[in-house]
């Protein structure tokens, strides 16, 4: 019984999703946790026999190799796993005068709630996806006076939806105007700035369905200022934190996120920009409790002395596996780190593997 973790489930997807036959040939059967499997293999027994009837004799046996293939892989389960089966099976060669038969089955991270038969040009992908793909974005702002940056978090990737600069001058009085007329000037001036941010941040964000929070922040009274003018509308109640940033472009929006942990604490990105800085700092300070390298990292890792191990995903595959079986096999916690954010790059840099150790040795 295979079961995989995220990491390989991403994996196998990317190879998956590249497949295709030139008819509807290729098998994908999801069976939901708890369910009875005799009723699936009975199915997929009797789609044998409908399959006969398919007038294509090329299609007709690609189709029954295929569900013979996915037949045999569901033998191999007696009951079905914890969390659900799935069994992909076809003939995936590009090659029309050579077959290359190929089946997969194996029980996915996550429970499966789907129950799917389907055979079609490509393998059904979408339940798995879902289980690799965050659930959930939240919105970023970025404000002052002068200048606006709108982005998201969607795990632990920030990407930039906006950046504006403002027409607002600066609090100096022009010259030949009165104090009094230059500052009623100017804060209609913010309050249009205000409000265009305004429609620009309900454009962008409505069109997130999954959207969690909004974290705004910005150098001074500004990011108070904008929330408390009712511009966001309906988002207004979405708003989960507001933060002092000193920065400005995608750094702020990096600064932002990095001061929202508390708001952020059950996100993804937080825990892995944790666990990395733990690890950069104990290399600053050269207490012995921190290694780097893969051969280095192997060897602390086969004694039993890594508490925390730390892979790169940009890694070959087979190099990750092989150190996540090592690391389960000591009850070593392992983490893997995307590239997705400046500490994932730092320890790409360092080998792409890390080591937080029990103890000095």
């Amino acid at each position: 019984m295979v079961k995989l973790n995220k990491y390989q489930l991403k994996k196998l997807l990317d190879e998956l999703k590249a497949l295709r036959s030139r008819h509807t040939e290729l098998v994908s059967v999801y069976v939901p946790a708890d369910f009875n499997l005799n009723v699936v293999r009975n199915q997929i027994s009797q789609e044998q026999a409908l399959a006969s009837n398919i007038k294509s004799k090329t299609t007709r046996k690609n189709v029954q190799a295929g569900l013979d293939r996915a037949l045999t892989e569901l033998k191999h389960y007696n009951t079905t796993p914890p969390n659900g089966l799935v069994v992909f099976a076809g003939n995936v060669s590009d090659n029309p005068a050579r077959d290359d038969l190929q089946s997969w089955s194996f029980e996915p991270p996550n429970k499966l709630t789907v129950r799917v038969y389907r055979t079609e040009p490509t393998f059904i992908l979408d339940p798995l996806k879902e289980m690799i793909e965050p659930k959930y974005v939240f919105g970023l702002i970025v404000i002052d006076e002068k200048d606006v940056i709108i982005g998201v978090l969607k795990g632990k990737k920030i990407s930039v939806l906006k950046e504006k600069s403002s027409v607002v001058p600066g609090k100096t009085r022009a010259g030949g105007q009165s104090s009094r007329r230059f500052q009623r000037v100017r804060q209609e001036i913010v309050k249009h700035w205000y409000k265009d941010i305004g429609s620009m941040c309900v454009e962008l964000f409505n069109g997130f369905d999954n959207l969690k929070g909004i974290i705004i922040g910005g150098p001074g009274p500004a990011k108070e200022v904008f929330i408390a003018s009712g511009n966001l509308a309906n988002l207004t109640d979405k708003v989960i934190a507001t933060l002092d940033v000193g920065h400005s472009g995608v750094v702020a929006l990096e600064e932002l996120v990095d001061k929202a942990s508390e708001a952020l604490e059950r996100e993804e990105v937080v825990a892995e920009k944790r666990l990395v800085n733990d690890f950069l700092q104990h290399l600053g300070k050269d207490d012995g409790l921190a290694s780097y390298g893969v051969k280095e990292v192997e060897r602390l890792l086969g004694q039993g002395v890594v508490k925390i191990l730390l892979i790169s995903e940009s890694l070959e595959e087979e190099l990750v596996n092989e150190l996540m079986k090592t690391a389960e096999s000591f009850g070593t916690e392992f983490s893997l780190v995307s590239l997705d954010t400046r500490e994932g790059e730092q320890l790409n840099q360092l080998g792409g593997v890390g080591a937080i150790l029990r103890y000095k040795v």
